[in-house]
């Protein structure tokens, strides 16, 4: 293996999950369409055509694309699934204010799975966020260990 690249969200409503993760601090790399015979083999699927979106950290050390199908649709939608269903559940994102960055996401309407702790085994606050369309996001800010006066 040479480097991790991506991981890939498939979403419903692009403009919002675009939306949501620019404003966990993700930048816009750019957007595109992909269709035709080799993108359907990729895919295992006939008739592709999507629409993505590649997010980065302000970092450039990790990427997002978020991808809407057009065609072929997902007959199911999606599913509100709680954190411990098996598969890729949640990405994990280290910020600065998470206190700040969990009031401004529940402004908009997102809200946390949980509660906001504090785990002081690995000196992290954690939560996790529910996003657009049932996204786990787990967010984690390193804490120090307040020294007594």
């Amino acid at each position: 293996m040479l480097r991790f690249d991506h991981v890939s969200v498939i979403v419903e409503d692009l403009d919002a999950a675009i939306a949501f993760f620019l404003d966990l601090g993700f930048e816009l790399e750019g957007r595109t369409e992909v269709e035709g015979e080799i993108v359907d083999k990729i895919n295992g699927l006939n008739g592709v055509r999507a629409e993505l979106a590649m997010v980065r950290t302000p970092d450039g050390t990790g990427r997002l694309e978020i991808v809407k199908y057009h065609t072929p649709a997902d007959s199911e939608g999606p599913h509100h699934w709680p954190a411990n269903r098996l598969g890729l559940r949640h990405i994990c994102l280290e910020v600065q204010d998470l206190n700040g960055i969990v009031a401004g996401l529940r402004a908009k309407g997102f809200d946390t799975v949980g509660e906001v702790q504090d785990f002081a085994e690995y000196s992290y606050r954690e939560c996790y966020v529910r996003g657009p369309e049932g996204l786990i996001i787990e967010l984690a800010e390193k804490i120090t260990s307040q020294v007594a006066d």
